[in-house]
């Protein structure tokens, strides 16, 4: 027992006094206050803390995925749909010993699991709480849910920690992916990331009476306007690296918000039509295990308030 709390102490250390947690490698000391690419230092720091009802129905069932918005961001896309906690605007500080008492509250409130969102630069952390969190009675699968940019040796701290993988799988192209997120290197890391994901849950598990998964990975794209051909190429890399051992979850939600009106190829929603030729594409190439959205997702309404809900008892 303490052997393996004194292994955690000293990744939480090491990983954090040179945080080199994701692909942009800062190497600054965040136990020192430095910060790098995600603005956050050692300190945890949360928007919101609450059941969520608009994942998908294996994640959300009928109870609410029991969602922790975590601060920052390692990816800070510039169409970003929750831009004020991925700037690291929106969040409140809380001692690891909160967090614990959180994934509780949320196990209380009959959550079918704990979604951890955006939660790459606070990887150590997390490995320290859900080791606390499980010895006190936590029995919820865990749900990692990221944007896909990780590092396969951080993901690797977290094995046996994380029930259900949900990454993103943005882009194919690398001038898309620098272009949107500055990370020209977004497929060639993302695509280490879900096999390391996969290596670690495998095929997918869904309770025979609920159809929640206990079990493995789902991967999502979101359309973006006019890239149809990078959407197709993304899901056809997805398809003939894991076949239908995985789900895939198709999106039409992309919101043109106002801080991207200057963008003008990202200033309007993805038309039906790019959508629907999407969607037969995946057909055809034998995508059998997913998931799309109907029409009218594409709205602000979608996006949770970051009002700090959930983050102190008596929010």
């Amino acid at each position: 027992m303490h052997a393996t709390a004194f292994d955690h102490n000293h990744i939480l250390e090491d990983n954090l006094k040179a945080c080199m947690l994701c692909p942009r490698h800062c190497n600054v000391n965040r136990l020192a206050g430095e910060t790098g690419y995600c603005g956050q230092t050692a300190d945890i720091r949360i928007a919101r803390a609450a059941l969520h009802y608009w994942e998908e129905p294996c994640i959300s069932g009928e109870n609410g995925s029991g969602t922790v918005f975590f601060s920052g961001c390692s990816m800070r896309c510039v169409f970003c749909q929750n831009h004020e906690i991925a700037l690291g605007e929106s969040g409140r500080t809380v001692k690891p010993e909160r967090l614990v008492e959180i994934f509780q509250e949320l196990q209380e409130k009959g959550a079918h699991n704990i979604n951890l969102v955006t939660p790459t630069h606070y990887i150590p952390q997390l490995v320290q709480a859900l080791q606390q969190a499980k010895k006190e009675g936590l029995t919820l699968p865990i749900v990692y849910n990221t944007g896909g940019y990780e590092e396969v040796t951080s993901l690797q701290l977290l094995e046996g920690f994380i029930d259900i993988y949900l990454p993103d799988f943005k882009y194919f192209s690398p001038a898309l992916a620098e272009r949107y997120s500055h990370a020209s290197d977004y497929f060639e890391k993302a695509s280490l990331a879900l096999r390391e994901m996969y290596r670690q849950v495998g095929t997918p598990v869904l309770d025979e009476h609920t159809g929640l998964m206990k079990r493995g990975m789902l991967v999502r794209h979101l359309l973006l306007p006019g890239e149809t051909k990078d959407s197709k190429k993304v899901l056809r890399y997805l398809h003939t690296t894991y076949g239908n051992d995985i789900y895939v979850s198709i999106m039409n939600q992309y919101t043109p918000l106002p801080h991207v009106a200057h963008i003008s190829e990202l200033a309007r929603k993805v038309t039906e039509e790019e959508y629907q030729r999407v969607l037969t594409f995946a057909e055809t190439i034998g995508i059998e295990q997913g998931y799309l959205q109907e029409a009218g997702t594409a709205q602000e309404s979608f996006i949770p308030p970051f009002d700090y809900e959930g983050v102190y008892p008596d929010t």
